[in-house]
């Protein structure tokens, strides 16, 4: 029995599933930190070209992200469910990188409408080859790591790795990058490019290396999954789901804008200029670490105490008031310290989310017998990158309303000042305080909770006996 089921933990084990998180955190956060900014200031499209481009990448989404999770779900091989979609699409998604980069205007080509398709094209391939490889590595985590306690230890290590991802993401730009908003830095970009590709390929060789294999006493769930689209009833009628989703998409949107603004809101807010782009990097860089810290010291003890439901009410309501200096901070300085007391409330969303999603596919099990971790990430996305159609129209409401539909960095006026100021801090205040209400009526929590873990206890020890005989 113990070579069959191995331990529930090991460092050992997280940390090689972990190697996964930084390709993933890498791709993404490079994707929300740098393509907006890229194509609005650098490639100059119109906003109202970006808006359109990104709503089509977002409805797309609606429907690539449950596809695939519903496909995961119902895959078999020997290799397991998920492996064989995290090996395939490796290196596509680390390639496109390179292209997300490169547009026409690269070539010489300055036609807005080429560069529009192209910027549409690769953002739509990028979601494509990042969505399978997401829905499937992160659908190992409730699967590989069962227990509570198994999962919370798996997600600090987790975490963990997750900041070297993000100081690949914010910080290594700086370094290839003089000026995040110039049309001049335009080639700067393609080497930075190039160094992530290298760098998703490396740890995702060696997560698929040394990573933990899927439970053997899951591998005949897939029989009994259902069908696509009776499988989303399924998790639309789940009531702890159904109060997660608005709490789900106001965190993404906040998650999303933020970085999305901040290249723009460093240099003409905080007057971080030319050839300071490191600094620019490092702001969203020292809100990761405090949220790293926050984590351990903060949010992780909280949440044993009360449940990962208060915490992350608790932790939202922080997020609100540490982001309302945006509103009138004028200097660097107060910039860096305001976005390390970001990072704290950044802390409690990233410590909450994929528990809060674990939790629910073990109320799922216990109602219906099955594991369908894909098919719940891959509609948990889903519902996110709904909320990625709210980001871009904020985004292209303020602009427009401000008079910057055209890039323009020598006509910046006070009311641009003002939409990035807002864009800061009131669009992801209203978000947070959707967190707060929805995670006030969501159900899986306290004594309900812990009957759930008890009766997955009992189905756990059943498959494996059955496995066993």
């Amino acid at each position: 029995m113990e070579e069959k089921f191995p331990p529930e933990y090991s460092a050992k084990k997280a940390a090689a599933y972990s190697f996964g998180q930084i390709s993933l955190i890498t791709a993404y956060q490079t994707f929300t930190f740098l393509v907006f900014t890229f194509y609005f200031s650098v490639v100059r499209l119109e906003i109202f070209l970006i808006s359109l481009g990104f709503i089509i990448w977002s409805i797309f989404n609606a429907f690539n992200d449950p596809i695939m999770g519903y496909i995961s779900d119902r895959t078999n091989t020997k290799w397991g469910r998920r492996r064989p979609y995290i090996m395939i699409m490796l290196v596509p998604l680390a390639l496109i990188m390179f292209f997300l980069f490169f547009p026409p205007l690269s070539y010489g080509i300055e036609s807005s409408t080429s560069n529009f398709i192209h910027f549409v094209i690769v953002i739509l391939l990028f979601e494509l080859f990042y969505t399978t490889y997401d829905i499937n590595l992160t659908s190992m985590l409730p699967e590989v790591f069962i227990t509570k306690e198994a999962r919370i230890k798996a997600n600090n290590i987790r975490q963990v790795f997750a900041i070297i991802g993000l100081i690949f993401a914010f910080i290594l730009p700086g370094l290839f990058i003089s000026d995040y908003s110039d049309p001049d830095s335009l080639l700067e970009f393609a080497p930075f490019a190039v160094t992530i590709t290298i760098i998703i390929i490396i740890v995702g060789i060696i997560f698929l290396k040394f990573s933990p294999r899927e439970k053997k006493e899951f591998q005949e769930d897939y029989r009994n999954v259902p069908g696509f689209f009776e499988s989303f009833k399924i998790c639309f009628k789940n009531r702890s789901f159904r109060w997660a989703i608005p709490a789900f998409m106001g965190d993404f949107f906040v998650d999303t804008i933020l970085p999305t603004i901040v290249p723009l809101y460093g240099k003409y807010v905080l007057d971080i200029g030319e050839g300071e782009t490191l600094l620019l990097s490092l702001l969203l860089g020292i809100a990761f670490i405090a949220a790293a810290i926050s984590i351990t010291f903060i949010w992780k003890p909280i949440a044993s105490r009360i449940g990962i439901r208060k915490m992350w009410m608790i932790s939202s309501a922080v997020w609100i008031a540490t982001l309302a200096p945006l509103m009138f901070i004028q200097d660097r300085i107060f910039g860096f310290i305001v976005f390390f007391l970001i990072g704290i409330g950044l802390g409690g969303s990233l410590y909450s989310k994929d528990l809060i999603v674990s939790d629910i596919i073990d109320e799922d099990e216990v109602n219906t017998g099955i594991r369908r971790d894909a098919s719940y990430f891959g509609i948990y996305i889903f519902v996110l990158r709904l909320a990625n159609i709210f980001v871009f129209l904020s985004i292209g409401l303020v602009f427009t309303n401000v008079g910057w539909t055209i890039f323009e960095p020598d006509a910046v006026t006070s009311e641009i000042e003002l939409g990035l100021r807002l864009l800061g801090f009131l669009f992801p205040a209203i978000a947070l305080l959707v967190i707060i209400l929805a995670m006030y009526k969501y159900p899986l929590d306290g004594k309900y909770l812990g009957e759930i873990k008890e009766k997955l206890v009992e189905i756990h020890q059943q498959k494996k006996a059955k496995f066993e005989r």
